[in-house]
Parts: C-alpha cells; structure tokens; sequence
C-alpha cells in the first residue's frame, strides 16, 4: 500500500492524462514499499531516445561479461554524424571514441550520432536477443536514429513504460548483471544533461537518475527518483501537445516527492 497522499497525486495525475491529446501511459512504483500504479503501462510508445538506456545496459552486460573491451576505440566518420543532440557532430572530421565515452554521450547528452555508432557495433539483432534476455517484449528497437527510409516504411522504435521501469528498479535492487553495473548505469543516469521534465520543477530537490526523449508531438521521461522512499516514475506520450504534456510530467514529479515529505 501507499499514503493516501501520494495516492490522491497519482488519481489526480491520471484524471489530467484524460484531459490531454495522444497516447500516453505512465508507471509508478514505491521502491520501498512496493505499491505500484499505472496509466497503460503495459502498452507501447514512440521511444525515441529513451531506446537508448536498454542499448547502454546490453553494452555494460557486454563489458561485465568480458566480451568487450571499453577502452576499445571506435572511429566515428563525418558521414556518420547525426543531427539534433551531442557533441560529436561539434568535432572535426573523424574522431576515435572508446566504447564508454560512447555510452555516456549516448545517455548524459542523448547524443545520436553515438547511439547510431553502437548500434552498428551491437546490431539490431544481438541488442534485441539482448533486451528480450532482460523481459523486455514490447520495448524493440527496428532501426537506427534518424532513418528517414525506414520510418517511411513503418519501423518505429517503441518502449513499454512498465518494462522500463522493471529495468530501472533492477539497477535500484541491484540486480542487473552485478552490483558494479547498477552504480555504474545509476551514476551515469544522475548526469543526465537534457534536464527539464521530472527536474524541471524539481530543480535538484533530490537526485534523479533517468533517461529522456524527445520528438515531435512526442516527450518521455523515465527515471528513479530518490525521495524520502525512493520510486520508479516513468512518463511516455506521442501525437500530444509536448507542452503541456510536459508541464504535467514536471509537476507529478514534483508533487509526488512532496507528498511523502509532508506524510
């Protein structure tokens, strides 16, 4: 069970999810004491770039694992470069990353044009037997960022907010791979650069470890936050107005941790 202020949050949350256009879902879970609820958790979503937070766990299972090397260097071509989010496409002609420099522009700057790079490293294929070994179904990536050809044809990256948030409560419980993952995928989620949804309203409250996305009509953002009982909060919408979509994503973070202070 929860407190009864929490509770009534999370009603009001879903009533002003009716109240919006599009698909959304959200999940939420009390990591201390268990109690969940969700508004089409179960279903899927546009990911956009919160199909990058799998990818990076398929990669540190990799490295755990010792198939992969992290020092290793990947050359990134001027062809190769994406536009929108990172770094990359700052630099000059072609650059050598290492595979964890890699993963950390793919999460903290949601950097595309690395994303892209490490999933022709890992293929569509070995990331999706890699995300079906973690239970994920209805959470799939079908083709790199930015593949116009593709999304004509209909291929859409999707994610389940349930499904991620049981990833997000492993590396809480530690239960992902080992204890040195969990903090590893933790600490980097806390670095978290594109910041203006469950922190917005927030403003560094408490830590929030979480991964965003972002597109037209589209906005997610899921995440740990640790509260006075730390909890799994994970928002998912697409063919929605972003921007009040968003400001409720910012205020139900905001509320929820308020409602356990004042218990």
């Amino acid at each position: 069970m929860t407190d009864n202020r929490t509770l009534q949050v999370l009603r009001n949350i879903q009533k002003e999810m009716e109240t919006l256009p599009g698909h959304l879902g959200m999940y939420y879970k009390d990591l201390i004491t268990g109690f969940t609820f969700g508004v089409n958790e179960d279903e899927a979503f546009l990911a956009a770039s919160v199909i990058k937070f799998p990818l990076y766990l398929h990669i540190l299972e990799q490295i755990a694992s010792g198939k992969l090397d992290p020092a290793m260097k990947l050359t990134v071509e001027e062809h190769e470069k994406m536009p929108s989010c990172g770094a990359l496409t700052l630099f000059t002609g072609a650059v050598d990353v290492d595979i964890m420099t890699l993963c950390r522009l793919m999460i903290d700057l949601s950097d595309n044009t690395a994303t892209n790079k490490l999933i022709r490293f890992c293929t569509i294929d070995g990331a999706n037997a890699a995300f079906r070994r973690m239970g994920l179904e209805k959470t799939v990536l079908r083709r790199e960022l930015f593949d116009m050809e593709a999304a004509e044809r209909g291929l859409q990256n999707t994610v389940c907010p349930k499904e991620i948030g049981s990833l997000l409560e492993m590396l809480y419980n530690e239960s992902y791979v080992n204890s040195e993952v969990c903090r590893e995928a933790i600490e980097t989620l806390k670095n978290q650069q594109i910041d203006h949804k469950l922190n917005g309203k927030l403003c560094d409250r408490v830590p929030i470890a979480h991964k965003t996305g972002e597109d037209t009509g589209l906005s997610n953002d899921v995440g740990i936050l640790y509260a006075k009982r730390p909890f799994v909060l994970c928002f998912m919408g697409h063919d929605t107005d972003v921007y009040p979509w968003e400001d409720l994503i910012r205020r139900a973070a905001y509320d929820l941790v308020m409602a356990q202070e004042d218990e």
